[in-house]
């Protein structure tokens, strides 16, 4: 659960950049500062800390719809994940390269880890068919501590 060095965001947002361009997507200036902000902060980020930063940053205030058009996009797209359970925003460091991921959330300090497996994803599916059932929404969360959180 380390925090994402410099070249990582980098990567990230160019990333977004070819995926929009070459899908013909249109990511917006608003679309971008807001993937920006939430790829940069380190632990989930809330849609209202999104709106004030969006609002010193363009140095007028921004209407919250605005800033919810624009994490809709990015949460269509891939680009970004809500955490349910703490209501918050995390950016995909490797969007379009997988379709299910779950989260470690440490319960004291909110960081995060996006975790990838795909047969996870497999037997989730697997029982879903088992017992007649169609999914239209995996989000998997799992809440503990952090390694650093749990020697305190």
């Amino acid at each position: 659960m380390k925090s994402k060095s410099t070249s990582e965001l980098k990567a990230s947002i160019h990333r977004v950049e070819e995926i929009c361009k070459s899908n013909k997507l249109g990511l917006t200036e608003i679309r971008r500062q807001v993937f920006e902000i939430i790829v940069k902060n380190n632990k989930p980020i809330k849609a209202y800390e999104i709106l004030d930063k969006i609002s010193n940053i363009n140095n007028k205030p921004s209407h919250p719809p605005t800033v919810y058009r624009a994490i809709d996009f990015l949460i269509e797209n891939g680009f970004v994940h809500k955490l349910n359970s703490i209501n918050s925003f995390v950016g995909c460091f490797h969007p379009k390269a997988h379709k299910e991921c779950y989260f470690l959330i440490c319960k004291k300090c909110n960081i995060y880890q996006e975790c990838c497996d795909d047969s996870l994803k497999d037997r989730i599916s697997k029982t879903a068919i088992h017992n007649n059932f169609v999914i239209s929404n995996t989000t998997l969360e799992i809440e503990g501590h952090c390694l650093d959180c749990s020697q305190k």
